[in-house]
Formats: structure tokens, C-alpha cells, sequence
């Protein structure tokens, strides 16, 4: 009787068969797999904020340089040919009210005097560049991968202009843009 124990025992002591060690492997290699599916998918996700939040910048920017132009044409309205409806002709090309069906988004320069021309005549100019850290539109940069475009619609001719700034870029196999817009007012007058 106490060898028969002894041999029951023994028998449960034998350690793993192959087929439960088949079935310890297959459950880790799935939750290694399924660990590794959300760490990817985690730093995709980050990348797409990254790229998210510097457009958001970026079409603030474009707003704010817009204004700033409309301020120093304002603010200097005394120097020859400085004043709104000087501000408002350097942005007529981009004029959505302009030439139904033609292309109205434009781009600039981000060095000092900015320069405004149509995407369609410079493609380059709509092109946003990465240079010893900043963000411009100088070609001699790294090219980030971001566009980013200007557009002007008239909502009262000598009081209100609706200014909107769009930055696309590519992210995975599909085009992602945020577009912003302001209002800017004629507020001398």
C-alpha cells in the first residue's frame, strides 16, 4: 500500500508533458504579441499627436504673421502706401471671392518683409522647412513634410476680413490638415 502511494506520487511529480508546455508557449507568445501590437500602435499615436500639435502651431502662425502685416500696415498708415486697403490688396490673390474655381491659396515668406504669392506660382513658398530648429519657409532646411496655405474671404470690404490658415501633412497612407481662421478688423480708421 505505501509503495502504491509512493508511485502516485512520483507519477504527479514527472513535470510538464510536451503538449502542456506547447500550450504555456502559445499563451506568452500571445501576450508578447499583444503587448508588442499596443506598444506600436501607442508610438503611431504619438507620432500623429506630435505632427498634430506642431500643424495647430503652425496654422496659429500663419494667422499671426497675417495679423502682424495687417498691424504694420495699419500702425504705419503715415509712411506712403501703408494702411488697410494697401494690407487688403497684398492679400487680393488670395481672395476666395476672386476668380470662381481658381486655385486662391497662397503662401509667404517668413523673413522680414513677407512676400505673399499663390501656391499654384510657388509651390515652394506654401512648403515648411525645419532649420537649426525653426520652423520657415527657407528652402536651404530640412523638408518636414508640412504645407501650409492662406486664404482671405471679405466679410465687410473696409472693416472685416476673415483670414484661415491651413497645414496639411502626410501621416501613415492619408492626408491629415487642421485649418484655423480669424477675423481681423480695420481698427483705425
Amino acid at each position: 500500500m505505501i509503495e502504491n502511494f509512493f508511485k502516485k506520487v512520483n507519477k504527479l511529480n514527472k513535470g510538464f508533458t510536451l503538449v502542456e508546455t506547447l500550450v504555456a508557449l502559445s499563451i506568452f507568445s500571445m501576450s508578447v504579441i499583444a503587448m508588442m501590437s499596443i506598444l506600436g500602435s501607442g508610438i503611431s499615436d504619438t507620432g500623429y499627436a506630435k505632427k498634430k500639435i506642431i500643424a495647430s502651431y503652425l496654422a496659429q502662425e500663419g494667422i499671426e504673421y497675417i495679423r502682424n502685416m495687417r498691424d504694420n500696415y495699419v500702425l504705419y498708415s503715415t509712411v506712403s502706401g501703408l494702411d488697410w486697403n494697401n494690407f487688403k490688396s497684398e492679400l487680393v490673390s488670395c481672395n476666395e471671392d476672386v476668380n470662381e474655381g481658381d486655385n486662391k491659396e497662397c503662401g509667404f515668406t517668413t523673413n522680414s518683409p513677407i512676400v505673399i504669392s499663390k501656391c499654384t506660382a510657388d509651390p515652394s513658398i506654401c512648403k515648411i522647412y525645419l532649420n537649426n530648429g525653426n520652423y520657415n519657409t527657407v528652402s536651404n532646411g530640412e523638408d518636414t513634410g508640412f504645407t501650409r496655405k492662406i486664404w482671405m474671404d471679405v466679410i465687410e470690404a473696409d472693416k472685416e476680413l476673415k483670414i484661415s490658415s491651413s497645414v496639411t501633412w502626410t501621416q501613415g497612407s492619408g492626408k491629415q490638415s487642421i485649418t484655423f481662421s480669424e477675423n481681423l478688423f480695420n481698427w483705425v480708421e
